[in-house]
């Protein structure tokens, strides 16, 4: 029997003022037009694709754009709280009514409308513009729009006969990246990956096939015993790819940094000496354009000579800093990057494209097939009617691989390159301002000296108590404790967000990282003064 379409006793224009589902616990109106429905009596199945279920769906598609925008908006208010913070127990243990357990008989969509909204109200709202604990902030309008269609669409890139669109745009997107980092339209593969650590176990992972294709279908037993080279700065995934390769990561060999947190060029060169020693074969080498901490960029021409010097795979993890290639003031800082074997770039981060978004890309064509291809029938037929070199399925370690190209596509479409260059120099400004606003001031001490070369800004704040301390042992036990203090304080305040640690000898220091084109030097005044505020008295 059809479920029926809406009726009168399913309208209530009692309960609550017309255009309106009710206020919020934060004060915002849903407006859905003239007529406020009733969801209490409406449930999943009678929504489409229920026949006569068009209605419902679409008034519930309205009170859901509702909720979305009213909390975009409050996101984008500076004054606005970033979180209301709570503890995982409070959670389990039934919130103000949000229950995270799940039921054997349906909750109707009022009850889902309302969960909608607890889970954006006690979330954090990254997209603030006083975010700064990630690398990964902002909330790009047009990047949203681009994940819903993807969600709507809701296919799968392995073939063009179920994704030919996607497809072609992220065809279109990877020769674009191919031409900023400068090679050649003969040259260049990729694709898009789950996140930059997947798309650093790429690298490795075609790095270790381009050297020993064997050990595709004869594994580690059929070469010899690996080395491959990164800084002490660069991001935890090369150890974790090593691991998970089987490569282990114990033949991992950390080089040493300069005080900024670059490799030393020399200190590779002994490296992979001493590795050959010990009688293990070197074969790849990962230099960081963007350090996760210091932000920080390797010397990427003299690596690239003592790589060709050795025979050694190239690889460039600019999942921080590969946004920097759009801007002309700034790509000179990863000069040389054409001279790399493959790429990591997450647009996710500093071109603020909605998570997730992050490409593997390859300077040799058709490495990424030979390498992971194993020509499954059920998908992979080679008498389809149109060109299966567009099936990019057997490029990936994954079989279903979602759809991540569409949103930056479309946001690439709405700025152009010039926007996203604008963008970047942005949030460069913004870390130039907040790194003079410091040096002004005697109650905060940067960790090391000069100019951040990216957003990143890295920084003590010296209570009283602390800067009357003589240096040593005891100060750095203090000092270690104050970070700490001040972001628990601020979390629970929900003023403002900023990411610390410690690294090395150095104890816990804050660091400030933007990447948010919301983000004013209103902003960037707001968080030192908060951080006086909430540590002075420490």
């Amino acid at each position: 029997m059809a479920t029926p379409s809406l009726t009168d006793q399913q309208i209530d224009k009692s309960k609550q003022d017309p255009g309106s589902l009710g206020n919020t616990d934060d004060g915002l109106k849903y407006d859905i037009g003239r007529v406020a429905y009733d969801f209490s009596c409406i449930y999943s199945k009678d929504l489409l694709p229920t026949e006569d279920g068009e209605e419902a769906t679409k008034h519930f598609f309205h009170e859901l754009v509702n909720i979305f925008l009213a909390y975009v908006s409050k996101s984008l208010k500076h004054s606005s709280k970033i979180l209301d913070f709570h503890h995982p127990h409070q959670f389990k243990d039934g919130l103000e009514g949000f229950n995270l357990e799940l039921p054997d008989q349906p909750d109707n969509l009022e009850q889902l409308l309302v969960d909608c909204r607890d889970t954006l109200k006690y979330g954090v709202k990254t997209g603030h513009p006083r975010f700064f604990n990630q690398l990964s902030t902002g909330l790009d309008i047009i990047g949203l729009a681009g994940e819903w269609l993807t969600s709507t669409a809701n296919t799968n890139m392995f073939t063009y006969e179920i994704a030919p669109v996607f497809i072609l745009m992220e065809e279109v997107i990877l020769k674009k990246m191919h031409k900023i980092i400068g090679w050649t339209e003969q040259d260049g593969d990729g694709i898009f990956c789950p996140g930059g650590t997947t798309s650093n176990l790429y690298s490795v992972l075609l790095a270790r096939f381009y050297h020993f294709p064997a050990v595709k279908t004869h594994g580690m037993c059929a070469i010899p015993r690996l080395a491959l080279f990164t800084s002490a700065h660069s991001h935890y995934s090369i150890k974790k790819s090593a691991a998970v390769l089987g490569i282990g990561s114990d033949n991992v060999i950390v080089v040493k940094c300069d005080e900024r947190g670059k490799m030393v060029p020399s200190e590779l060169n002994s490296s992979i000496d001493a590795a050959k020693s010990k009688g293990l074969v070197p074969f790849y080498v990962n230099a960081t354009a963007g350090t996760t901490v210091y932000g920080a960029f390797d010397p990427l021409n003299e690596i690239a000579d003592i790589c060709e010097q050795h025979g050694l795979w190239m690889h460039v993890d600019a999942a921080w800093g590969g946004g920097l290639l759009l801007s002309n003031k700034h790509r000179v800082k990863m000069q040389a990057i054409e001279r790399a074997d493959s790429v990591t770039w997450n647009p996710h981060k500093m071109m603020c494209v909605p998570l997730q978004c992050s490409a593997i890309l390859v300077k040799r064509k058709g490495l990424l097939q030979e390498c992971n291809q194993l020509c499954a029938e059920y998908l992979f037929q080679p008498d389809k009617q149109y060109d299966v070199s567009y099936d990019t399925g057997d490029k990936s370690i994954q079989c279903g691989r979602h759809v991540d190209v569409f949103k930056l596509w479309l946001m690439w479409k709405a700025k152009g390159s010039e926007g996203f260059e604008a963008q970047v120099n942005h949030c460069l400004e913004n870390a130039e301002y907040l790194y003079y606003k410091l040096k002004r001031r005697t109650d905060f001490q940067f960790v090391f000296t000069g100019k951040p070369e990216h957003s990143n800004v890295c920084f003590w704040y010296l209570p009283q108590r602390v800067q009357n301390m003589p240096l040593g042992p005891e100060r750095d036990r203090e000092l270690h404790m104050v970070a700490p203090k001040i972001k628990a304080k601020m979390m629970e305040e929900g003023s403002t967000m900023i990411g610390y640690q410690p690294l090395g000898d150095k104890v816990n220091f804050f660091r400030c990282v933007f990447s948010n084109p919301a983000t004013q030097r209103e902003d960037v005044d707001f968080l030192v003064e908060e951080i006086a505020r909430l540590g002075c008295e420490l």
